[in-house]
């Protein structure tokens, strides 16, 4: 065992402490990542605020990059030194999910109380959405890792391991919008901005996109958004079905936000999709009228991690970023150290933030 510096949740809802921990060797599968970046996503915040419950103590942070510095038996596709994103998909590669292309949704559990994480006096230490980046270092499953050009910024590169790829491939994969359709995107941050330039890439008509301010729809339309309305507004899907001069074909929700989700049909088109990507609290219910959904051949879809099957699309989306027709380095709001996370996290819960991302010293 290893000794590396982590940042800990011993209680939801109180900040996070920064502190020794110790990490055992990888095993077969598995690869030791030595991290140069990790982004903080609503999703650790979520987790971390309790909302979703789960195992305490334990270490969240699950959008990271950095390189290969140690790999068990049977790791035969990456080698030390080579740079890679580390993603919270670990995929068994055996379950129906995975056989049907949707490791994203991979079948087979993972008891992160097992992991390879200990506390420093060698107690029980979870490894939260099988990643615990908030720490210098982790120990992946293969299948979490995606290679990266050895020239790509880490920063930039720990983005496409869950926000780029979840909003974009919601849009993508989920929708599987077609050029020339209408789509709406209710909430313009870090997965929102995605979605919306998902959207563009993919050549739809008009993008709208929806939030509680002005600014956060001036950066929305950097990021390819046609319109925006104010969600302020009263009935802001009238000035949505306004600008589009429709409804939408697709309606994409990337907050978790209850009153988001029992508007969200009200943008749509006949034959239109919502598109769910926020994380509600457990628990929370949103109410709609089937008869509509029914009379107007409309649909809602879950989207976890924009069904991205790694070795497919982050390729594609690296060349795209290196085209200069998808934007990370944009993205990125603050870069901060392990010791200021809390700060970090703060200003991201206060709307600040499209993403802030810790760096780590690895010279």
């Amino acid at each position: 065992m290893q000794t590396i510096k982590a940042a800990v949740c011993h209680a939801f809802g109180t900040p996070l402490t920064i502190e020794d921990v110790q990490l055992r060797a990888p095993e077969m599968g598995e690869v030791q990542v030595d991290l140069s970046a990790v982004a903080i996503c609503h999703s650790d915040i979520s987790f971390i605020d309790g909302a979703w419950g789960g195992s305490l103590p334990a270490v969240y942070g699950h959008e990271a990059a950095g390189r290969v510095s140690a790999a068990g038996a049977g790791v035969t596709s990456f080698k030390p030194g080579d740079p890679v994103l580390v993603t919270l998909i670990r995929a068994c590669g055996q379950c129906a999910s995975c056989g049907g292309g949707k490791p994203n949704s991979c079948e087979t559990p993972y008891d992160g109380d097992h992991g390879p994480l200990k506390t420093a006096d060698g107690g029980k230490l979870h490894q939260a959405m099988a990643c615990g980046a908030f720490a210098e270092k982790v120990v992946v499953d293969q299948s979490q890792i995606a290679h990266i050009p050895d020239d790509m910024a880490m920063d930039a590169a720990s983005l496409l391991s869950c926000g780029v790829i979840t909003g974009v491939g919601a849009v993508v994969n989920v929708a599987q919008l077609r050029a020339g359709q209408d789509v709406v995107v209710i909430g313009a941050g870090g997965v929102g901005l995605n979605a919306i330039q998902g959207a563009r890439i993919a050549g739809a008509r008009r993008i709208v996109a929806v939030d509680m301010t002005d600014e956060k729809l001036e950066i929305a339309r950097g990021f390819g958004a046609t319109d925006g309305v104010l969600a302020t507004g009263d009935k802001p899907w009238r000035a949505a079905k306004n600008a589009i001069g429709r409804g939408a074909d697709v309606v994409v929700v990337s907050v978790g936000a209850i009153p988001v989700y029992d508007q969200a049909p009200r943008y749509l088109a006949t034959g239109g999709k919502i598109i769910m990507m926020g994380m509600p609290h457990v628990g929370a219910e949103a109410r709609y009228e089937p008869v509509n959904f029914a009379a107007a051949s409309q649909g809602m879809l879950g989207s976890k991690m924009g069904d991205t099957v790694l070795r497919r699309d982050i390729p594609w989306m690296i060349d795209l970023y290196q085209q200069g027709r998808l934007k990370l380095d944009e993205l990125i709001s603050g870069r901060w150290q392990l010791d200021q996370i809390n700060d970090a996290i703060a200003d991201t819960k206060a709307g600040r933030a499209s993403r802030n991302v810790i760096l780590f010293d690895q010279t």
